[in-house]
Formats: structure tokens, sequence, C-alpha cells
């Protein structure tokens, strides 16, 4: 984990724990100053949730993104987030971390969103047997999973262009 990366995720925490929990807390209370002791723990509680995604603890990780994406993202169906959002810091950090909760398969453009790459570049991966195609269409999320936290080789984007 990069001090970047953390503080990166840190600020995408808290600014998606606000919008979603916190200010709508100030809301209904009408008031800001009920709301601060809040708002000051909140950013407390964001460094350690960073750690705590980007750190060795693997379940630990994983428990926190899944209590992090039910307080902010709560509803009656599967969590489905829009490809874009797997581009953000916490997106990365689940990927990495939990893979797609509750889903097998993803269409190859939400792997790519997943994975970093374009939609073709998961179609050559397919091709090379670096992801699995799912039967049903689209790309196993276990391969997908799999993939983000292989350990990269020495050397590798040079003997992938060849």
């Amino acid at each position: 984990m990069s001090t970047s990366e953390h503080v990166a995720l840190a600020q995408e925490l808290l600014g998606l724990v606000e919008r979603r929990i916190t200010d709508p807390l100030e809301i209904l209370f009408g008031s800001a100053e009920q709301v601060e002791p809040i708002r000051k723990q909140l950013r407390i509680e964001a460094e350690v949730w960073a750690a705590q995604l980007l750190g060795p603890d693997h379940a630990l990780a994983v428990r926190t993104a899944a209590r992090l994406i039910a307080a902010a993202f709560p509803g009656d169906g599967p969590f489905d987030p829009p490809d874009a959002w797997w581009r953000t810091a916490f997106g990365r950090a689940v990927a990495r971390r939990a893979g797609h909760p509750g889903r097998e398969a993803v269409p190859f453009a939400t792997a790519g969103a997943m994975l970093g790459i374009t939609r073709q570049g998961v179609h050559d991966l397919v091709k090379r047997n670096k992801l699995d195609r799912h039967p049903d269409g689209g790309v196993t999320t276990r391969s997908v999973h799999a993939r983000l936290n292989q350990p990269l080789e020495p050397h590798a984007s040079r003997r992938d262009h060849h």
C-alpha cells in the first residue's frame, strides 16, 4: 500500500460517507453543530477504513468493504454499481479485496473497469486464457479477482507486447 493510495482512498471514503450519511443527518436534525461530532469521528474512521481495505488482513478488508457498501449504498437488490464506480479508489480497493460482491460473472466492459483496462483488453486476456469466460456470457468475477491479486512479473509489460 502506498501513502498516496491510502490518502486518496481515505479522502474518497470521507466524502462518500459525508454525502450519503452525514449530510442527510444534518438536514434531518436541522443543525450542523449536532452533526459536527460525527464528522470529527468520521475523519478518523475514514483513515482506519482505508488502512483496513489496503492492509494485509484479507478477511478484515472484505468485512470492511461489505460494511461500507451496506451503509453507503443501501438497497433491496444486490449491489451492482456502474462501471465508472470501479475506477474510483474505493471501487479499486473492493475489486482487489472482494471482487464483485454478489455476481458470479460480469460483462467485458465491467471486467475492464475493474481491471483498469479497455473492453478490448479483456477480450485479449480471455483469448490468452488469462481470464475465464463465463458459460452464460461475460467473464467470471473469480478470474478478475485472481488477476487483480496476482503478483506482477518483472518486465511483464514488455513481454505482453511481443
